[in-house]
């Protein structure tokens, strides 16, 4: 049963100390600080791995995503508990706007992260345009074009389409190579062996351990190339982020604008998460999350940080603690905001390698494309169903082989080919009557051959 809201635009956040904690409820400060700061740890690890992959600076991206955060909490009234961290589905076409589809590797930060920002602008201005429709016109429609086999598809296309980024980075060597294994085990051994809270953190810990695993290996004994720390020294523990100024070009808007649809089903379904898990019906807040997640971006790129989204790493931390005050995400964002005005704190982690970083995001990448597994299965989605079959097969392998379709100077990247394309092929593939082999199937399910008992021991 839905539990009904107080009136008002903003919560009173009425103090409670134990059990569940609502939305519009919060805990004695001190403990809400302390929730504030483990939601900033688990986004941590995802929100600077998405930048160093693109070339952009880490503590702009960690500045914005509390800055996004904030504006996402003052859109939707603070209704609607989320996180804002870098997003996954602007790397690959980040990539090839800015002339590195293989993946960037430095040295220092991605020389074209302005023309990147124009598309990402773009994405936030068409994300922001479709919330304020939803607002006005409901989201029904979207649920019609994007159904779960259409959503898992596209998911599992993003996932697909990352891949190669996150081999190439732990194939520089045979050590690089060896590091992003050692990663991975260890990402999975914090995930399954930890006890409690800890293991929410396998991206967060598991980077933690491998990079002291390199730094023995690499720096003592000297089986891979070391790590240098003289910029961390060099660097200032006060100071303010990297801004860069966008530059608009009309192909990287046509290859990152197309995101926007992506991040509309990512969030819809974030939405419907936190709505189950707390009881309570937040589809009227859905075209406001949609505006300020799009308003989000919008803000980031004119800065220089990383397209951002809600982050499924926190509503994980949320179920676990059954803490769902929003008041503890303005918590976050505020430190966040503070840590990217630490020039330190960015130096030490442009020291991670990418033996490390290619592990990380191997699992990453990872969960992304078996998350559309999930979303299948918990919607029963039935791929008996040509419609839904071909949709999903013509969609993994759009994004994996990442089609890119040209038309005149507007080019469409692997995502942008596969979400479309699944949104069509969807849409076309009507069938207007039970499929003949549907109707074989289901025939011989309720009717026994002829002459062959149906079941052993019943025969008439």
């Amino acid at each position: 049963m839905a539990i009904t809201e107080k009136p008002g635009y903003f919560p009173r956040w009425t103090l409670k100390t134990e059990g569940v904690i609502a939305p519009d409820e919060r805990l004695p400060w001190g403990q809400t600080i302390l929730v504030g700061l483990q939601h900033v740890l688990a986004m941590f690890g995802s929100t600077i791995l998405a930048p160093i992959i693109m070339g952009f600076d880490p503590n702009t991206a960690i500045f914005f995503s509390g800055i996004g955060t904030l504006i996402f909490f003052l859109v939707v009234g603070g209704r609607v508990p989320s996180y804002l961290g870098s997003s996954f589905s602007f790397i690959a076409l980040v990539l090839i706007a800015t002339g590195f589809p293989k993946g960037f590797t430095g040295p220092g930060l991605n020389p074209h992260i302005d023309v990147a920002l124009g598309g990402i602008i773009a994405c936030g201005v068409v994300y922001a345009i479709i919330g304020l429709i939803v607002m006005f016109a409901g989201y029904k429609w979207i649920e019609y074009l994007m159904p779960p086999v259409v959503t898992g598809a596209v998911v599992a296309a993003i996932g697909l389409n990352l891949a190669p980024v996150a081999i190439s980075d732990i194939s520089g060597s045979a050590f690089d190579t060896w590091m992003g294994i050692i990663t991975v085990l260890a990402v999975a051994a914090v995930a399954i062996y930890l006890p409690g809270p800890l293991k929410r953190l396998p991206i967060l810990l598991g980077g933690i351990i491998s990079y002291i695993i390199y730094l023995i290996f690499a720096n003592g004994v000297g089986l891979g190339k070391a790590i240098s720390f003289d910029n961390l020294a060099k660097a200032d523990w006060i100071g303010l982020p990297s801004f860069t100024a966008p530059t608009f070009s009309g192909g990287s808007i046509g290859l990152i604008a197309p995101v926007a649809i992506i991040l509309v089903a990512e969030n819809l379904g974030h939405v419907k998460a936190v709505g189950a898990m707390t009881g309570r019906n937040l589809d009227k807040y859905l075209g406001r999350a949609f505006l300020g997640d799009g308003l989000a971006t919008i803000v980031s790129g004119f800065g220089g940080g990383t397209g951002v989204t809600t982050y499924a790493e926190n509503i994980g931390t949320m179920a676990v603690t059954r803490i769902y005050s929003t008041i503890v995400f303005v918590i976050a964002a505020v430190v966040a905001i503070l840590l990217g005005f630490s020039p330190k704190f960015g130096a030490l982690i442009a020291t991670i390698p990418p033996g490390v970083i290619g592990g990380l995001a191997i699992v990453l990448f990872g969960l992304i494309a078996a998350t559309a597994g999930r979303i299948w299965v918990q919607n029963g989605v039935d791929f008996s169903k040509s419609r839904n079959l071909i949709t999903t097969a013509v969609a993994l392998t759009l994004g994996a082989g990442n089609l890119v379709l040209n038309i005149g100077s507007f080019s469409l990247g692997g995502i942008g080919t596969a979400s479309f394309g699944a949104i069509i092929l969807y849409q076309l593939l009507r069938e207007r009557a039970p499929e003949e082999e549907a109707i074989a199937v289901a025939d011989s399910a309720v009717e026994p051959t002829e002459g062959v008992s149906p079941e052993p021991g019943l025969e008439s």
